[in-house]
């Protein structure tokens, strides 16, 4: 152990930092190297943040309590304080951080493959910013000997801050005359929301709950949960579904004919319903946000939460309230903000409850059905999804070869004329003669090809995407290494 160094620990480990937190096989997260992410967060974060203590949480994956076993014998070998929560949505876990000026680690893969998972870490004032990723990945400290500790009692009034600042917001009949079904699944706030929803007045059914872990993609619905949303909003006369991604960060919600609502008009209605002047997103978002011509500043940013942050910073300087989101739905709240003359502070990790709860009351208060609020805002319309299983240097190549060559792409597209490359940022992003846009990108968080279209109707959207992915599988085939 004395001639091996945190970074050497984690290089070998084949855990690597993406888009969101360090993601890896499960047979990565050792006890050594979930060591040597611990020794690595505390030298390289307590002296510029100066936090006392450490809360860990996690999912619902079957690998991550032996995980949070892991990270929590380590911290306390370096004689931190810990406090363990069980399982909880993310941003439940680091609200608590906040308020308590602790880091916290989360164990999640979120929507990642069954045979991944990951670690997500945050200060007290929000998710570590890719200055702290590198720092992490880079420290040579020395992790010392530890003795393995059982899992202790998670401690549940962790979740109640989180919970309290949704309650004591909305107004108590926010929901009221509404049926929600909440799809559980495997998802870590599978039973916090739903005493939420009932707690604001609504009738609650819950829905597809597993004993068996589910991953859930929200920038990918599968096609059976297409099918699910349609079934059980006709079986159950359902206003809406609602539910979120593993760790609940990343909200899901179905209008009244069971149609899956994209993540980033999500994002633009809740931007709305909270007043918000500036905002921080990725690339791939809708361009229905700067369409709609209602906010003073928006700042587009490669994909991953940690560059929507470093823009929100920059943007809270000067605007008094700013926010970012993704196209996957998850929103962060960068300054606190007024609603219903009560403040709700920020909160800069991705957050599922907060677009649910705050869309319903601006619905509410226009007097509209959630799908009637979308039709007036949804002026493009975008789709997305995902090649599995695939190298990154297939997805690598395939990109070369098409930013050099897009006259390809016109060929699978049967285009015309050849697209024009109009970022290279984060993967390629072309536009097509029509003013379509196809956008291309290998995952942070998975060996998987993402493919991003946006097109004047959703059907052109959807096509393609189905057309080129369908296209491109041959191409980028080859095996990942070790699955």
């Amino acid at each position: 152990m004395t001639s091996v160094n945190c970074a050497q620990l984690i290089a070998q480990s084949g855990v690597q930092f993406g888009t969101s937190g360090a993601r890896g096989l499960n047979d990565g997260f050792t006890a050594l190297v979930c060591q040597a992410f611990m020794v690595a967060m505390i030298a390289q974060l307590q002296p510029r943040y100066g936090f006392s203590g450490v809360v860990v949480g996690m999912d619902n994956r079957p690998s991550s309590p032996k995980i949070a076993q892991n990270c929590i014998s380590a911290l306390h070998a370096l004689g931190m304080t810990v406090q363990f929560a069980g399982v909880l949505p993310t941003p439940a876990l680091a609200l608590y951080a906040q308020r308590n000026k602790m880091a916290a680690v989360m164990v999640t893969g979120s929507h990642i493959p069954f045979d991944r998972n990951g670690l997500k870490f945050y200060h007290p004032y929000g998710e570590i910013d890719k200055a702290d990723e590198a720092a992490i990945v880079a420290c040579q400290a020395v992790p010392s000997p530890m003795n393995m500790q059982p899992l202790p009692d998670p401690d549940h009034k962790i979740s109640l801050p989180y919970l309290s600042r949704m309650l004591d917001v909305f107004p108590a009949d926010l929901c009221a005359g509404l049926t929600i079904g909440v799809y559980q699944h495997t998802s870590a706030g599978r039973d916090l929301y739903v005493a939420v929803l009932e707690a604001l007045g609504a009738k609650v059914i819950c829905l597809g709950r597993s004993s068996e872990f589910v991953p859930i993609d929200t920038e990918a619905v599968s096609e059976r949960d297409k099918s699910l949303a349609r079934q059980w909003t006709c079986e159950h006369r359902l206003d809406l579904v609602f539910s979120t991604d593993g760790d609940g960060d990343r909200p899901m919600i179905a209008d009244h004919t069971g149609h899956w609502l994209r993540g980033d008009i999500l994002g633009l209605l809740c931007a709305k319903a909270l007043n918000i002047e500036a905002l921080s997103v990725p690339l791939n978002c809708n361009t229905s946000l700067e369409l709609c011509g209602e906010f003073k500043q928006i700042r587009r940013t490669r994909i991953g939460s940690p560059y929507v942050i470093e823009q929100l910073t920059h943007l809270a300087d000067i605007y008094p309230t700013v926010a970012g989101f993704e196209a996957n739905g998850g929103f962060l709240l960068g300054s606190d903000v007024m609603v219903n003359g009560k403040v709700i502070e920020r909160l800069p990790t991705r957050d599922a409850l907060l677009p649910l709860l705050a869309i319903l009351d601006l619905a509410r208060q226009r007097g509209l059905t959630l799908a009637q609020l979308v039709r007036q805002y949804a002026a493009r319309f975008t789709a997305s999804n995902r090649l599995q299983r695939v190298a990154l240097a297939n997805s690598e190549a395939l990109l070369v070869a098409l930013q050099a060559q897009p006259q390809k792409l016109a060929q699978v597209l049967k285009c015309d004329c050849v697209p024009t490359i109009s970022s290279t940022l984060d993967g390629v992003r072309f536009v097509l003669e029509d003013g379509c846009i196809v956008h291309l990108r290998q995952s942070g968080n998975a060996p998987e090809l993402r493919c991003y279209a946006e097109a004047s109707s959703q059907q052109q959207a959807d096509e393609l995407v189905e057309i080129l992915l369908g296209a491109l599988a041959q191409q980028v085939s080859m095996p990942v290494p070790g699955n």
